[in-house]
């Protein structure tokens, strides 16, 4: 009777589970593949704007250092070395963070763009260097979606950690 159920009853219904769930899958993957996740990078949604890198949008998966609700605050990096050796050590941790690349970088400002592993969605992340501060702002914001489980916040404390360790 055990192994009427489990071929009758169970196997069929697993088996339309994972029917089910591959295809979502193949579905998600075809649509990633379709309409690339490069939606608001542009010029629109970062940058500078007198002074001050651009605050986050309503949705919760951004956090920026500057003029940001509580929701969306994260702390800016502080440095006790001059600028220009804060830059270039920033510019060493980025370079070692999985699936990141630095796209611009002026003086006082550094964009980079950062996906994730298995679907490539892209995270855009800032830099700011204001004059006559000791601190780095910092930004970083999915491109796409609502929310990002917190990886934008983990990314910039984790990069935080690293100039910490190299003692900026």
């Amino acid at each position: 009777m055990l192994r009427a159920i489990a071929f009758g009853g169970v196997q069929p219904i697993a088996h339309r589970i994972l029917q089910r769930l591959t295809l979502t899958i193949f579905l998600i993957l075809t649509i990633s593949l379709i309409f690339p996740a490069t939606t608001w990078a542009d010029s629109s949604r970062v940058g500078l704007e007198q002074g001050h890198l651009k605050a986050c949008p309503p949705s919760p998966n951004c956090v920026v250092s500057q003029d940001a609700d509580a929701k969306h605050a994260i702390e800016p990096i502080v440095y006790h070395v001059d600028r220009d050796t804060a830059k270039e050590t920033l510019l060493k941790v980025l370079s070692v963070v999985p699936r990141t690349e630095v796209i611009e970088q002026t003086d006082n400002y550094i964009y980079a763009i950062s996906k994730s592993r298995i679907f490539k969605f892209t995270d855009d992340v800032e830099f700011y260097f204001p004059p006559n501060e000791s601190v780095i702002h910092i930004r970083s914001a999915s491109r796409i979606g609502e929310s990002d489980l917190g990886v934008n916040r983990r990314r910039l404390e984790q990069i935080r950690l690293a100039m910490q360790d190299l003692n900026i």
